[in-house]
């Protein structure tokens, strides 16, 4: 499988998901300068977190309107798997590809630590090899992580069971202790929290890397690979 990592100005969580798809589970990756993305060569798209264009307007907003927006928007017509982590969540946002907004922490602080979240479910291309109801920790770190929708989408993300993930003690006020959700067709994840710091013991965690896993089980068996 074959992973673009989209950078932007200000991306600074590039390398490690890079790391996680390259150098955890060994599929073939590739860091691309947003100005000079073509996508149609590969196989999944990675918003990584930071702070693209410096967070001016809003978390995500310029970003979510540069030059390669477009072919993202193109891939997730298409089918194909497109996460975004942190920032990449408030992207997604922007663009309008996922459902509510991000507002500021409840107490206007950054937060940097591991967080609790239960798996609330597990049947998406992205947590496949996790158990529904199962509580897994990864690290969270931002400013503006409090997850908004109004009741109605709130309703509809819960009808179509696109909350994946939730706080088990929710540090910053998201509506429903949201910590990630999917899009209606299910091939686009936002998540606030960071799976690709979590793929190593030797940074004391593994929980993130069954998110990758899952990505690419979901991958290979839709393509029959060594069919």
């Amino acid at each position: 499988m074959k992973f673009a990592v989209i950078v932007f100005p200000g991306s600074n969580c590039d390398e490690d998901m890079y790391h996680a798809v390259s150098g955890v589970l060994g599929e073939e990756a590739e860091m691309v300068w947003f100005k000079e993305a073509e996508l149609e060569a590969y196989d999944g798209v990675l918003l990584p977190g930071g702070f693209s264009y410096g967070d001016y307007l809003r978390s995500g907003a310029i970003a979510s309107v540069s030059k390669v927006i477009d072919q993202v928007k193109t891939f997730i017509a298409s089918g194909k798997p497109v996460l975004g982590v942190c920032n990449g969540f408030q992207v997604l946002l922007e663009m309008e590809e996922l459902p509510g907004a991000m507002l500021r922490n409840r107490d206007l602080t950054f937060m940097c630590h591991e967080e609790s979240l239960d798996i609330r479910n597990n049947r998406t291309m992205f947590t496949s090899q996790y158990g529904t109801g199962e509580t897994i920790s990864l690290p969270i770190a931002h400013g503006e992580g409090n997850y908004y929708c109004d009741k109605e989408t709130l309703e509809t993300l819960k009808a179509n069971d696109q909350i994946v993930f939730t706080y088990r003690n929710n540090p910053n006020g998201s509506t429903a202790d949201i910590a990630g959700i999917t899009n209606e067709q299910g091939n686009v994840l936002g998540m606030m929290p960071h799976p690709e710091r979590a793929v190593e013991e030797l940074l004391g965690n593994e929980d993130g890397v069954r998110l990758f896993e899952s990505i690419v089980k979901n991958w290979r068996e839709t393509h029959a690979v060594g069919n």
